[in-house]
């Protein structure tokens, strides 16, 4: 059984879910234990390496995932550069969404409001 580990700060919209089932084979979805999401989603932006910072996601990831699982990786580049390089050495394979941003503007009070709406497209491998 494929599982797609969750390592991004939003919550999977159906489509993705949908997708990852249909495209990639994912059959479970992990999403990261709270404290370690805590961590994911708030990474500082003084620190200068990330390298220690980033050991009890890796921890988890050693001991819960296993080759041929993927990993949606996004958020903070250095992170996400450190753990896709991670992540592929365990044989999990590395993606990230792709989306297509749709603008609408509506025009409130006599000023012009622009919404943008993201709708998922594919997975991308990196």
């Amino acid at each position: 059984m494929k599982k797609m580990f969750l390592l991004f700060s939003h919550t999977l919209t159906q489509a993705q879910k949908e997708d990852a089932k249909r495209s990639l084979g994912a059959e479970e979805f992990v999403s990261l234990p709270e404290d370690l999401q805590k961590l994911w989603s708030n990474i500082p932006p003084h620190i200068e390496s990330l390298q220690e910072y980033l050991e009890p996601v890796k921890e988890f990831l050693k001991q819960n995932a296993k080759e041929g699982d993927y990993a949606l990786i996004q958020g903070d580049f250095g992170a996400c550069c450190q753990m896709v390089g991670f992540v592929k050495s365990l044989g999990v394979k590395a993606v990230y969404a792709t989306t297509t941003r749709n603008v609408r503007e509506r025009v409130v009070n006599g000023k012009v409001e622009k919404f943008s709406v993201f709708e998922h497209v594919i997975f991308r491998e990196y």
